[in-house]
């Protein structure tokens, strides 16, 4: 692994951990204790999102035409269920806080994420 492309994990990893820590800071119904533990859900969502959540969509294929990609959503909240058991520190009250955690995460990490993309673009001219 090059330099660029460990600068560009951690700068991944940096955003997601602030997107985790601020979606947990808006919603009541997802405890994050500290800044540590975002860090730590950031790094453990991200693995789900490689390895896990590729092979539970390819097995629900057909449930997620039939439900027009909604059921991507479900998909998103039991990962993130399976993280707060996974990491200490990190709770979600329910399965609908998941889901309102899987919304919000991804729109404030799209947000986040704007500089970033600026400046990839940037570099390709």
């Amino acid at each position: 692994m090059d330099k660029k492309s460990i600068a560009t994990f951690l700068l991944r990893l940096l955003v997601s951990t602030l997107a985790v820590f601020i979606t947990g800071w808006i919603l009541p119904g997802v405890h994050i204790d500290q800044f540590l533990t975002a860090i730590l859900v950031a790094f453990i969502l991200g693995l789900f999102n490689t390895f896990l959540k590729p092979v539970l969509v390819y097995f629900t294929i057909p449930l997620t035409i039939f439900t027009f990609g909604l059921f991507l959503l479900v998909i998103n909240a039991a990962l993130i269920l399976l993280a707060s058991r996974i990491v200490p520190g990190f709770r979600v009250d329910g399965f609908w806080w998941a889901v309102a955690f899987s919304i919000i995460l991804t729109i404030i990490t799209g947000v986040l994420q704007i500089p970033l993309k600026r400046k990839r673009t940037g570099d390709n001219e």
